[in-house]
Formats: C-alpha cells, structure tokens, sequence
C-alpha cells in the first residue's frame, strides 16, 4: 500500500493540483452567497415586510444581524475544525447547510426564510475559514508560489461575486424571488461537487484531514463526536433563527437598551468583553509588543469602519439603484455586481503599481494605505451624494454617479483589505496570534453592526407600497453626505496617527 506523502503531489499549470478544485468549490460558493446576498434586502422590503410602515426599518436590523452573525460563526467553525473536524469534513458540512439554507429560502413562507438565514449563518462558519486555510495548508512554509495561489483563488470568489448578481437578479426579476434563491442554492451544491471529486480523485493528498480520527470517534453524550456535531450544528440553527426573526427594539428610547434588538445587545456585550481582555493584554505585553499589538488594534478598527461603510452596497445602496437611479441595462440587484467587476479589473493593475512603487522606494506604509482606502470610500459616497444635482422630475439621477462610486471604493478596497490579514499575523506575538485573528473576523461582524446603525438612519417610513422619487431621494442624498464625512474624517485621523504607528511597525515590513 503506497502511502501519501510518498507519491508526487499532482500540480496543474505549476500548482498544486487541489487549488483548482478549491477554486471553483469556492467560486461557486461565493456565487451562491452573493447572488442571495444582491436579492436579500429588496426581498425583505418587498415580500417579508411589505405590509409594515418601517419596513425599512425591519429590513436593516435583519440584515446588520444575519451580517453579524455569518461573520461571527466564522470564529467558532474554524475552532471546531482545528481541534476535531479537520478542513474536508467541515468544509462538506458548511456546503450542505449552506445550500439547505439556500433552497429553503425558494419556500414562500415568513419563518422558513428565517430558518434559512439561519442554516446560512451556521453553514457559512463551517466553511468560509477553512477552504481559505485549506488553500495555505496545500504549499509547504516558504513556498514561493503561495502568493500567487491565493490570487487565484481570489479571483474565483470575484468571479462568483460577479456573475452571481447578475444571473440571480434577473432570474429574481424575470421569475420571481424564489427562482433567484434556487440558483444560488443550486450554485452552492455545484461547489460542493467540485470539492467532493477533489477528494474521490485524491488531489489533495493527506491534506484538510480530521487532526485525530480517535478523537472524533470519541463519545459524547452517548453519541460519537464526528455525528454530534452535524447534529449539534443544525440545532443551532432554530435557536439562531429566533434570533434573527426578534429584530424590534428590546425597549423603546428611555430603557437601558433603547432602539437595540437581542443580536445588536450580544454582540455589544462581546465587544465589551473583547475590549477588556484586550487591554489586560495590553498590560501583560512588553514595550516593544505593546506598540506593535496597538499597531494591530488600530488597523482592525480602520478596516470594521471601512467594511462598514462597504458593506452598505448589500443594503442602503441597493435600495437607493432600486428607487432613485435610471437603470436600463441592469436592474437594482444586479448593481451588486459592480464590486466585484471592478475588483478583477484592478486588482493586478494596483498589485503591479505597489511592485512599481517598491522598486522606487516609494511603496506606502501599511497606515498610509488604510488612509488612502477610507478617504477613497469617503470621496466615493461624497460622490452618490451630488448626484441629487442631476435629478430628474421624477427623482431619478444618472446611472454614472453609482458606477463611479463602486469604482472608487473598489480601489479603496484594494488598498486596504489585502494587507489587513498578513500584517495582523506580522503584528501580533506569536502566543496571541491564533486570537488576534478571531478578532480580526470579529472585526466583519461589528462591521455590520455599523452597516445596520446606517440602515436605520436612512430608513424610510410610508404606508405606500412603493416608495420612490424625491420620496426617498433627499434622505438618501443628506444620509451619502453624512457617510462621507465620516468616513473623511476617519481619514485624516488614520494619516495624522500613520507616523507614529510607522514607528511601531519597526522591523514589520
């Protein structure tokens, strides 16, 4: 019997073979999220919430909490994976709870959709940290070619990011919301079967095993660990679903919790709870850690506002293509495709700018860039708001002011978010590191937590059916100037600090 290690590991246009496989599996899963994700917000404004005055409202505190927790269930899936499941088994579970959460998003019924949010959230834990894990487990430690492997990999969750708007949008548009759904669930399996052949053909050798087949057999609770886990994770699924379907306010204004609902309440208590242990961190560490780990801090913080603001595209500003922007070729859902279009447009053009600028010695610091990333998205909703300038009679403005925002912010994007997660790595000491990145997926989820503090501001209440025209038009234009400044704001604090945390990035390239 030939063991593993001992055969040649099979490679494709100079990679390891297994990449491709997790290339598609990927691409099809991030087909699956964003094709859901570019319908989710019109739905629930439309559909599940149409008979309410605030739907507005209801829609922005479901999809900050569904945001919130998808990110969040990351950290606990990649825990599980680490300590019992192994990349392959975690990676098949989170498909297939995924794509269940999918088709049951094709029911027409109210709790149904929650449940399938739900079933997303715990699937998306499962298998968004480990396939990425899965893709630096396949090159041994100081391969060359690593680098280039993600960028592949990357470019198949643009690809999806991509395509998966446009394909379910008009199916959405032309079908009805449920045919959309059913794509992006059909997407979802299509990944799982490029993954699961990659393991019946052997591409990736003994990589993404369970750590210790022993301890999965393990009993627990009279049932063994590697059976009580799928069980345990689709119970958790109704649980979060309640969760997710209590999206009005605990309180009204004069209560402890004013405005705030159970998943907005959870997640401020763990950030409270972060904070303090980040700060007993803080006073553990020794000078030279204590600059670097504030470094850390400080970059993690940048990237949640700008996620934030980012992450409103979902949301606010699929809404506002919806009511106030003259669409003709695509419809408000498909704009969530622009993103991703500008991302496979200009991630090689800059990645080649900053090999350019390095050889000059010109190359900015890891600060300037985050500074660069917030102003961008600062000057791009500055941009969305003089649009209201070329409004027509009917409230409709140019279809160009949200093209130059999407591209605008897209390069803010590839300022910041590619050098985020290898420097919190470089930043952190190596007996934290594990948890400075929880925090730094934390950091997404908090960043919905902005993305709903907005939404709600620039909620429109009507007993209309269809809100549309100025209607909407001058609360979309004063909330886009508001966004703007913040986010300049943020800006010039990030370049007024960047030579300071320079000096505590020494030796940290």
């Amino acid at each position: 019997m030939t063991d593993a290690n001992s055969r040649p590991e099979p490679e494709l246009l100079g990679h390891p073979k297994g990449l491709f496989y997790l290339f598609f599996a990927e691409l099809w899963e991030r087909f699956s999220f964003y094709g859901m994700r570019a319908l989710l917000t019109l739905y629930m404004v439309n559909e599940i919430f149409e008979a309410l005055a605030t739907r507005d409202l209801a829609a922005a505190a479901v999809y900050s909490s569904y945001g919130s927790l998808v990110y969040a269930s990351t950290v606990v899936g990649g825990r599980i994976s680490d300590q019992l499941l192994g990349f392959r088994k975690s990676i098949m579970l989170g498909g297939v709870l995924m794509a269940l959460g999918h088709f049951v998003l094709a029911v027409e019924n109210n709790m149904a959709f929650f449940l399938a949010l739900a079933l997303i959230v715990v699937g998306n834990g499962f298998f968004k940290p480990n396939i990425s894990t899965f893709v630096g487990s396949l090159y041994k430690d100081g391969d060359a070619r690593k680098d280039s492997g993600f960028t592949i990999f990357y470019m198949g969750i643009n690809i999806g990011g991509f395509v998966a708007p446009l394909l379910c949008g008009w199916l959405g548009r032309e079908y009805g919301w449920h045919y959309g759904f059913g794509l992006a669930g059909i997407g979802m399996l299509t990944g799982l079967l490029f993954f699961w052949s990659g393991i019946k053909k052997g591409v990736f050798m003994d990589k993404g095993l369970a750590p210790s087949e022993e301890a999965l057999n393990k009993p627990m609770l009279g049932v063994k660990k590697k059976t009580m886990v799928p069980i345990l994770a689709f119970l958790a699924a109704p649980i979060i679903a309640v969760m997710l379907s209590s999206y009005q306010a605990i309180g009204g204004g004069d209560t402890l919790f004013g405005d705030q609902n159970f998943v907005n309440v959870f997640f401020k208590t763990i950030g409270v709870v972060i904070l303090l242990y980040l700060g007993y961190i803080l006073y553990q560490a020794n000078p030279s850690e204590r600059k670097k780990l504030a470094v850390a801090l400080f970059i993690t913080l940048f990237m949640t506002v700008f996620w934030g603001f980012h992450e409103l595209s979902g949301s606010v500003i699929t809404l506002f293509a919806d009511r106030n922007v003259n669409l003709s070729i695509i419809d408000a859902a498909q704009t969530n495709a622009l993103n991703s279009m500008f991302i496979i447009i200009l991630s090689i053009p800059i990645s080649l700018l900053w090999t350019f600028l390095a050889k000059k010695k010109k190359n900015p610091r890891t600060p300037y860039k985050f500074g660069l990333g917030l102003a961008l998205a600062g000057i791009s909703f500055y941009v969305l708001s003089l649009s209201g300038a070329s409004a027509d009679e009917n409230g409709m403005v140019p279809f160009a002011y949200l093209l130059v925002m999407y591209f605008l912010i897209s390069v803010g994007e590839l300022f910041m978010s590619p050098v985020g997660l290898s420097k919190i790595t470089d930043l952190s000491p190596k007996r934290i590191v594990a948890f400075m990145m929880g925090v730094w997926f934390l950091s997404s989820a908090f960043a919905f937590q902005v993305v709903g503090f907005i939404g709600k501001q620039l909620a429109i209440e009507s007993d209309s059916a269809e809100i549309r025209g100025f209607a909407s038009l001058d609360t979309y234009i004063g909330g886009f100037e508001m966004i703007a400044q913040y986010a300049l704001g943020g800006a010039v604090i990030v370049f007024l600090l960047s030579p300071l945390l320079n000096r505590w990035m020494q030796n940290v390239h």
